[in-house]
Parts: C-alpha cells; structure tokens; sequence
C-alpha cells in the first residue's frame, strides 16, 4: 500500500499555555509528546525549542536535552527548526545542526512579512551558509514553501550545489503574510516542483483538516500538531498533539493508504538513521 508520512509539530515558537494550556513547552514536556504521538503514528517530530519563560529560542542546549529524551524512547525522526526566534543570529540558527546533526532540519526558502507585524529574514547569503552546512553535517534539508517564490528560490539553490536532490518539501499554508491555506493553491504550488521531490503539507488554523485531507488525496505526506492548530475543532482545543496524529492516522487509513513508520520514513526522504 502507498505509505503517508505523519509530522507531528508539537510547540512551534508561538503558541502558549494560555492559547491552550495542552501544549508541550519543556524538554521533558515536549519528549513525553513526542514518544505519545509516535506511538499513535507520527514517524517524524518537528521540534521548536522555549526558553524558561516559554519564548521562542535556538538554545542549543534546550535542543540537546529534548532530543537525548526523545532518543531515550523512540526511534522517530527528528526534524529540528532553524527558525525558532526571529532574533536569533545566522549562527545561532545553525549551532545545533553542528553539534547534534539530526536527521532533517527545516530551510525556509526565502524572507517575507511575517504575521502582518514583523520580518522572517531568510536572505541569500543565509540561504547558502545553511544549506552547506547541512550537507557538510549530513542533514537533509525540509524545504519550507510559504509562497511560490520560494519554490523558485530552492531550484536556483539546487543548480548551484547548495541543495542537494531528491528534494523533500514541506508548504506551509495560511500563515499571515504567505499563501493562503486552499485546495487551489495546494495544487498550483505542488506542480511547481522539481521530478522526483517528495512533499508533505499543512493548513495553519482552520485549513488545518482541508489541507491535510487534499495533501492525502494527492498523494503527499502531512503534518498536524499544535504549532499549527491549538484547536482539534470549532471552538474545541486540542487535548494533546497526539489527538491530531490519530485523526490523521485513520483519514489515512479511510484514503486506504498506510500510516509510514519511521524506518520507512527514512527510506522514502533517503534519510540514514543515526
């Protein structure tokens, strides 16, 4: 049967215990959420890491920690951002794909307006400096896409050896300042990509179920969690991420596809498990 990868995005750098006090804010927090949702089907765990007071933050040693947990309990992919502070520097944003070379790392592929209050800076110079990084420290890259031109950016990155194919792609849809989260710019942005990538989508709010089940229906992967949604469904809060993984896990199911586990995870985004 055709395998369908769920992500599972547990913190993001946003969301707080007062947008949903269900969501996992500490290492130990954020580990046990993982393992859950693992459990429940998720083969790949995109992490943000929170400061003390619950802040976005690249701190390296809160990245260390969580992953030394998570490994502790599962074999999933780990998939760490590098955006998780809109302050951090261009080192700092690389620091712990150095020391930890997980398996993926996110590349948002270009700068835009973020939330209509501040900017995501992701300039050229940026661009190269951390896909070199990943392919000297074995990283494969999730080539985050907010807007078409971003898709753009990533071809030109490949003709000049800073990303390596075959490419995986993750849309990101809805989020204040990108492309809005609808079936018709799903398909649009999909046929954009270069032979042979493979892909994954999510919707941000309320194009959280729509996007997950077009992505399915087109043969994509998917990713669900409380980075993108705090809500399960109208005005009903999620109650763990692992609610998310499950619901995805029997739309899967339903589309009569298989929920991927991690080990064949790696073998469809040709990742080496360390």
């Amino acid at each position: 049967m055709e395998k369908t990868i769920i992500t599972v995005a547990t913190t993001g750098a946003w969301p707080t215990k007062e947008h949903n006090p269900n969501i996992p804010l500490t290492p130990r927090e954020i580990a046990n959420d993982v393992y859950d949702c693992w459990q429940a089907g998720a083969a790949v765990a995109h992490l943000h890491m929170r400061d003390d007071e619950g802040k976005g933050t690249m701190c390296k040693e809160k990245f260390r920690e969580t992953v030394e947990l998570i490994r502790s309990k599962c074999d999933i992919v780990l998939n760490l951002t590098t955006s998780g502070d809109l302050h951090a520097t261009d080192e700092t944003r690389m620091a712990h794909l150095i020391e930890l070379k997980p398996e993926m790392a996110s590349y948002d592929a270009g700068s835009m307006n973020w939330m209509h209050n501040s900017l995501f800076l992701n300039p050229p110079q940026f661009l190269e400096k951390l896909g070199k990084t990943m392919i000297e420290n074995g990283v494969k890259p999730e080539i985050e896409i907010f807007d078409a031109g971003m898709i753009y950016n990533s071809l030109y990155y490949m003709k000049k050896g800073v990303l390596a194919q075959p490419a995986h792609y993750q849309f990101v849809l809805g989020a204040a300042g990108g492309t809005a989260a609808t079936i018709e710019n799903l398909v649009y942005l999909k046929s954009l990509l270069p032979q042979g990538s493979t892909w994954s989508a999510l919707g941000i709010g309320n194009g959280h179920v729509p996007i997950m089940l077009t992505a399915i229906a087109m043969g994509g992967h998917i990713r669900v969690g409380m980075e993108d949604n705090v809500y399960y469904a109208k005005n009903q809060l999620a109650k763990s991420n692992t609610e998310f993984v499950a619901r995805a896990a029997r739309v899967v199911k339903e589309a009569n596809k298989a929920v991927a586990t991690s080990a064949e995870a790696r073998e469809i985004l040709s990742l080496t498990k360390k």
